[in-house]
This record gives C-alpha cells, sequence and structure tokens, in this order.
C-alpha cells in the first residue's frame, strides 16, 4: 500500500516493510495477531499518531517508537486495540450469572478482562446487584490493555441509544437519566459504579493485577486476536484464577474444545473450571 508522504496532504507513504514492523510490535506488546486484511485499519489509526507528533512517515514513527517509547507504547496499543462492546451482549450468559450469583455465596467476585468502554462490566453488575443475597458484598474487577476506553467507562455515562438493550426497570434502578444539556444521555448510578473496580491490565503481562480466586470470569471476543500459544498461556492462567467450578465466558466465535484438560462445556461459550490447580505454561 503506497500513500503520498507529503505531510501536508492526507496520506503517508505505509509500505510492506512498515506494516510488517507494525505487526511485529503490536504482537510483542499485547499478543495481537494482526492479518494481511487489516492493512487499512492500521492504516488510519496510527496516521493519526503520527499527525500528532508532528512526523511525516510511518518510517520515523517506528523509529521514534522503538527508539524513545514511553508513554507513547501505550497510544500505540490504543490505536491498535478493537473495541466492540454493547449492554447485555451475548445474552445467554447472563441468566447464567444470575443462578452462580444466586446460589453462590454472600462475596461473589467476577472478573470482567475486557472490560471496554464499560457496558459489559455494567451489565455485570446489573445481574449481580438484582440476584446477590441481601447483606451480600460483590467484587468484580474490570481490566483493559487501552486506557482510553478505561477511562470512559470509568465515567459511566451513555447515549439513550446505547442502553436500548436494557430492561426499562432495571435502567431505572442503575441509571440517572440527564437533564438540559445532558438530555439524551444517562450515567452510572453511584452504587453500580462502585461495584465495579476499573483498572489497566494487559493479558501478556508476566504478573496481572488482579487477585482470585473468581467464581467467573468474562474474557468474551477476546482470544481471536492471539495465536494458539498465546491463547494456551491465557486460558491456563485464568484457570489458576479461577476457583474449581467457576465459569469461564467466552465469545461466540472462541471454543476451548482443545482445553478439557481445564474447562468443561457448562453452555452455549460458557466453560465451568475443572480439576486441581495448574502452572502457567513458561
Amino acid at each position: 500500500m503506497a500513500h503520498d508522504n507529503n505531510p501536508n496532504t492526507a496520506g503517508f507513504e505505509f509500505t510492506a516493510g512498515d506494516f510488517e514492523r507494525v505487526r511485529k510490535l503490536i504482537y510483542a506488546r499485547a499478543g495481537i495477531k494482526l492479518n494481511d486484511s487489516k492493512q487499512n485499519m492500521v492504516y488510519s489509526r496510527l496516521t493519526r499518531r503520527i499527525r500528532s507528533l508532528g512526523l511525516t512517515s510511518f518510517g520515523a514513527y517506528l523509529d521514534r517508537l522503538e527508539r524513545e517509547g514511553g508513554a507513547e507504547w501505550q497510544e500505540f496499543v490504543n490505536a491498535l486495540t478493537t473495541n466492540l462492546t454493547a449492554f447485555y451482549r451475548e445474552q445467554h450468559h447472563f441468566p447464567m450469572l444470575a443462578e452462580l450469583v444466586r446460589q453462590g455465596g454472600p462475596s461473589p467476585a467476577i472478573w470482567c478482562s475486557a472490560a471496554s468502554t464499560g457496558e459489559e462490566p455494567y451489565s455485570i453488575a446489573m445481574t449481580v446487584a438484582d440476584n446477590l443475597p441481601r447483606g451480600g458484598k460483590a467484587r468484580i474487577v474490570a481490566t483493559d490493555i487501552d486506557t482510553n476506553v478505561l477511562a470512559t467507562a470509568r465515567r459511566g455515562v451513555y447515549p439513550d441509544e446505547a442502553v436500548r438493550p436494557v430492561p426499562p426497570d432495571q435502567l431505572r434502578r442503575h441509571f440517572l437519566r440527564g437533564n438540559g444539556p445532558n438530555g439524551g444521555l444517562v450515567r452510572a448510578r453511584p452504587a453500580l459504579a462502585q461495584m465495579v473496580d476499573f483498572r489497566p491490565l494487559n493479558l501478556l503481562d508476566p504478573n496481572w493485577d488482579v487477585k482470585g480466586p473468581f467464581d467467573a470470569i468474562f474474557c468474551r471476543n477476546v482470544l481471536i486476536y492471539f495465536d494458539k500459544p498465546t491463547q494456551k498461556r491465557v486460558l491456563e492462567r485464568m484457570a489458576e484464577q479461577l476457583r474449581p467450578g467457576g465459569l469461564l465466558f467466552i465469545g461466540h466465535s472462541e471454543n476451548l474444545t482443545d482445553r478439557r484438560d481445564l474447562y468443561k462445556l457448562r453452555g452455549k461459550t460458557a466453560y465451568e473450571r475443572v480439576g486441581a490447580d495448574v502452572r502457567a505454561a513458561a
């Protein structure tokens, strides 16, 4: 893909070599495998960073990234992370979560490992709050590699169209509707927002800033971005964070058929942790 590298025009040169460098860097940093179909996406997202830094080419940007790194590594990862989410996405998981909360102890612990802009963890929190035994107190940790989407999640403010999947009575219980200049927006009520601990986390990091055991882990539509060895490591480490009998929820296009030693199918894209503790592969 060739683009005009004049900084005063809309485009920059983007060579096959540049794309290969991007692929290697994002794989090493975040475990994300970019196939050839992602060239236009990479070009579109990284040109914003190139312009904001006043640079004139992809080569100059990647040289600077590798030479200086620092905070730009996070910007690089943020730019190339895909965040598709919605309230009650893959709705079939939430009745299972409700049952787990009702039948479990008074202090369920749940980890949402791809929080994105917050729709998924708030869906989890609403389900937990509506099914928690009286006097119970849940612990919900929500993490994401992308610091920009976490900032949106912490604000907990959404347009009306985003919360349409939320049943009206649940919406009234857990969200405040904006007035005046905030018309057309809703905000998570403090009681709901306080249930969720948002924090940054890269699933490739050797030390995860989460502490199990968890009763449930949501890792939906994450594994599809990893290659098989990375999937294997992540699934083994998540098994260490799940109590035996705990549930791992994954995305509709993912399956764990090759990890029957750790997980057994409990429902549609929902798996139960089996066996004793495992050790993650080196």
